[in-house]
């Protein structure tokens, strides 16, 4: 835990999985509002990240929360640190 400390904070995010088709690699779909600047509309942005699943076990529609960490492959820089939500059935 100390080293993880003293290395500084990682980011944390929170998304949807939006595809387990690959093998340990979950697309994760991650929502944000943005407010413009002119008349202060609140406007959706989305972001896809590829996250690592070591165990497999998020699947399509869970909410997760992943966690950046060092390049796992080329698409690959985030981890599914917990699923928040399992998907309802």
């Amino acid at each position: 835990m100390e080293k993880q400390e003293s290395r500084g904070q990682r980011k944390v995010l929170t998304g949807v999985v939006v595809s387990d088709k690959m093998d340990k690699t979950r697309t994760v779909l991650v929502e944000r509002l943005v407010r413009t600047g002119l008349y202060s509309k609140t406007l959706k942005r989305a972001a896809k990240f590829h996250a690592h699943d070591e165990g497999n076990e998020s699947k399509i529609g869970d909410k997760v929360e992943i966690m950046s960490t060092r390049p796992v492959s080329k698409t690959t820089k985030w981890r599914v640190s917990k699923i928040v939500e399992k998907a309802r059935a």
